[in-house]
Formats: C-alpha cells, sequence, structure tokens
C-alpha cells in the first residue's frame, strides 16, 4: 500500500519559525525586558496569538548588575528563563532570534532564524551604552548593561589585583588598583560604592601583601552634581556618602578619551587607570526598517503617540527605553529605567485587548512612584513623590523594592540570603574569575582600535 504524503506546511508555517497559523491575530513582541514581559503577561488567555523574540532566554533585572560585577550576586540571582516566566500561557510562543529587519509595507520581520509576519507588533528592545562616537572609550573601556559585561568587568577588577601583586612597578602598580568610574547617575553611584565597600573590607584580607590603601575609586560626572534626575537633597547625601567611603567625587569633568592606561579629561585633570567603566549614558536599541530620521528623535528613540504607536503607524507600537512619548509633564519623554516600561507595557496590554474588542484606547498617563539609589552598606537615598530620605531606613527601602521586582520565587530568596550573609560577614564570596577577560578579549579590543 502506497502511503499518501502529506506537507507538513499543511499545518506550519515554515516561514514562520515553525509556528502555527491561527485565525487569532498575531502581535509580536520584540524585546523580553520590563516592558515585553509586563506587556505578554496582560495578553494572556486572550484570544491573540502572542510571539516574543528575544536574542537571550533570559529577562535580566539590570538594576541589580553592579553587585555582579563586584561579586555580590551571581547572575542566575538576577536571570529568569523567559520561557518560565510565561509558562502555561496557551497562546504563548518564544523565539531566540536576532531581529535584523522590518519590512513595514508587508509587516514582515527579518531574523537570524526566518521570516514572520505580524498583525501587530510591539518593539520594546530597550537601550545600550552610549559611547558618543568615542572609539577609544569603546573599545578600551568597561560597560556594565549586560551579565556578560558584568561578568567580564568583575574578571578584568579580580585580574587587576592578581596583577597589582606581581609587579614591582609602583606606576603600573597604582594604575592596576585605580578605577575611574564615568557617569553620575544611580549606576555610576551605586558601581562606586560598591567598589569602595570592597576596597574597605575585602581586599586587605584577600590581598594581605599588597598595600590595597593605595587603591583610588574616581568618579566623574560632567554635571554639577550626581544622581540628576533626583532631588538637590539625594545628590548632596549621595556625594556625602561617597566622600565617607574615600570616593573621589569629580564633577564639572568631561572624559575626552582613554586609550587602555591614560584617561583624559577637558580639563587639565587626568588619570592614570587600567579599568574604566563607562556609565554615562545609554541610547535606544534601533532596529532597519525602523531607523529612519522620521521616525527618531534624540537618542534613537522611536517617537509615539499616547497610546504607544509609532508615529505613522497604526499597526506599530513601542514602549520601554526605546519609546519617547513627549508629554506636558515629560516634554523630552518619560525616564529609562524600569518603572516607566512597566507601566507601559501594562497600559500597552489593556489596549490590546481594548484594541481586539473594538473599543478606544485609553492613553498612558505615567504615575511617578519614585527613584532611588544605594551607596553601600546603611546607605541610600529615595525620593517618594510626598516624602524623601535618606540613611539607613533608606537602604532598607531600596533593598525590599528590588526584591519585590525581581521575577521568581527562588531569586528572591537567593537574593536575600546573599544580602544578609554579605551584611552579617562583610564579604562577597562570588569573588569568581569564571572566564579570564584581558586573554579572552585583547585582540578583539586591538581590532576595534585598529578599526
Amino acid at each position: 500500500m502506497r502511503l499518501k504524503r502529506v506537507g507538513i506546511r499543511n499545518f506550519v508555517d515554515m516561514s514562520s519559525m515553525n509556528i502555527p497559523q491561527s485565525s487569532s491575530p498575531r502581535f509580536v513582541i520584540i524585546g523580553g525586558g520590563f516592558g515585553g514581559i509586563a506587556l505578554a503577561k496582560k495578553l494572556r488567555d486572550k484570544e491573540a496569538q502572542v510571539v516574543l523574540l528575544d536574542k537571550h532566554n533570559y529577562h535580566n533585572f539590570q538594576p541589580l548588575l553592579y553587585q555582579v560585577s563586584t561579586g555580590g550576586l551571581e547572575p542566575d540571582s538576577i536571570a529568569y528563563p523567559i520561557r518560565k516566566v510565561l509558562q502555561g500561557y496557551p497562546n504563548f510562543y518564544f523565539r531566540l532570534a536576532n531581529v535584523l529587519e522590518i519590512d513595514t509595507n508587508k509587516r514582515k520581520i527579518s531574523t537570524n532564524i526566518g521570516d514572520i509576519n505580524y498583525d501587530y507588533l510591539v518593539v520594546a528592545t530597550g537601550s545600550r551604552t552610549n559611547y558618543f562616537g568615542n572609539k577609544g572609550i569603546e573599545a578600551m573601556g568597561m560597560a556594565m548593561k549586560t551579565i556578560p559585561q558584568s561578568l567580564n568587568l568583575r574578571s578584568l577588577i579580580l585580574e587587576n589585583f592578581e596583577q597589582a601583586l606581581l609587579t614591582d612597578d609602583l606606576h603600573a602598580r597604582d594604575a592596576l588598583m585605580n578605577f575611574v568610574i564615568v557617569g553620575g547617575g544611580p549606576t555610576g553611584v551605586e558601581l562606586a560604592g560598591a567598589l569602595a565597600e570592597i576596597k574597605k573590607g575585602i581586599l586587605p584580607k584577600d590581598y594581605p601583601d599588597l598595600d590595597t590603601r593605595r587603591a583610588q575609586i574616581n568618579l566623574v560626572q560632567a554635571g554639577d552634581r550626581l544622581l540628576p534626575a533626583m532631588s538637590e537633597v539625594a545628590s548632596r547625601k549621595a556625594e556625602r556618602f561617597l566622600e565617607e567611603l574615600g570616593v573621589n567625587v569629580w564633577k564639572n569633568i568631561r572624559v575626552a578619551d582613554y586609550d587602555g592606561l591614560h584617561v583624559t579629561t577637558d580639563t587639565d585633570t587626568s588619570f592614570n587607570t587600567a579599568t574604566l567603566v563607562w556609565a554615562a549614558g545609554v541610547s535606544a536599541v534601533s532596529i532597519k526598517g525602523l531607523d529612519a530620521k522620521e521616525f527618531l528623535c534624540r537618542g534613537n528613540r522611536l517617537k509615539v503617540n499616547k497610546f504607544h504607536q509609532v508615529e505613522g503607524f497604526k499597526e506599530i507600537f513601542a514602549i520601554g527605553d526605546v519609546a519617547q512619548m513627549e508629554t506636558e509633564d515629560f516634554p523630552n519623554g518619560h525616564p529609562m529605567m524600569a518603572q516607566p516600561a512597566i507601566q507601559q507595557g501594562r497600559n500597552l496590554g489593556d489596549n490590546l485587548v481594548r484594541l481586539l474588542e473594538n473599543k478606544p484606547m485609553k492613553p498612558f498617563v505615567y504615575k511617578d512612584k519614585g527613584s532611588m539609589a544605594t551607596v553601600g552598606r546603611n546607605k541610600a537615598v529615595v525620593d517618594l513623590p510626598k516624602v524623601k530620605f535618606q540613611g539607613v531606613f533608606a537602604w532598607f527601602v531600596w533593598m525590599f523594592v528590588h526584591l519585590y521586582f525581581l521575577i521568581g520565587f527562588r531569586n528572591r530568596v537567593v537574593v536575600f540570603i546573599n544580602w544578609v550573609y554579605n551584611y552579617v560577614r562583610f564579604d562577597r564570596e562570588a569573588r569568581l574569575i569564571i572566564r579570564p577577560f584581558k586573554k579572552q578579549n585583547q585582540v578583539d579590543r586591538n581590532k576595534l582600535m585598529q578599526d
């Protein structure tokens, strides 16, 4: 008996990443950050097919990356599998993919694993480190925007101290133990505070045969104060906390270049360091097809209306860091932080449901819940809409909020236990050189300098 061959295409659209065809509209979300995850959760059990694309299979809790860099936490404590986040969602499909281009006319997305068509598209690609065109800093400096970058920084810090033990050249030794952090926002302030605590409580015990008192932490800010997005009270208090920890705070100084050892500025001030961390700015991650000038604002952000629709399109939306919604209260768009992204994702989720039900969408109104930053042990600053406070209580509030927004019960427990242990023992036991950074990246860094 001759078997009848049945074509796979009758069941699965092979050109669409093995995602079944559906009579329901297809929503494609690019990016599994705070906004993309919040949106996907809102579309659970709705009459729609939801496809999430991301180049990583995990959600990264970026506010705690600096603790990975300084050995306070392991990366699996702040990362969570995207598939597990949305486990049990009957209408959900996740694909590990790099998005290459968007064809807005054909409503098609091209990726490294194939093409996929959409009925509605949501861009939630987030942001990347912005070097403002400085190739020297990009090649020789360190960023801290992703987990791999944080692990690289952790390895580099530890490798530099190991190397400092081996050199007899005092100038070289000082350079290996000196750190320059560029950018006085929350990332720069928190990293500087963490490094200062390591210098004070850990390095003398790890390296008893090294004069770690000569280690210097320099925080360089182009503006006239730290934490410019927060209140002046928080700014002054954060600066005082850092100075108490021994951090050198440099204001009104703009870093001009870095060659791997020497940091030059727009003043007579210069630094000799083997470690420069760039935390001075970010820009949105743009995608070919939506990168024309008519779509973009400052920082490569997409212009969106009050319903999150990209200017000129009814079926394309943008949320989070990549979206710029200009309002009376936020003429330059909402802050590129987690809270706006989460709120935008939830609001867009509600609006897409309303769209399916042929109901009018509701405009987005950002509810500013405040901002905060930790400077170190028992030191933090918190700005809430109606009250501002600093010190020990602010530090506990900061810990509670970050634990709350971590995804996954296990991650919350692990991070909490680590924090309690580190507090009691004054230790950071994740001081591990898992993958040596210098040997691994020297060729790539040199090539980038030549390009």
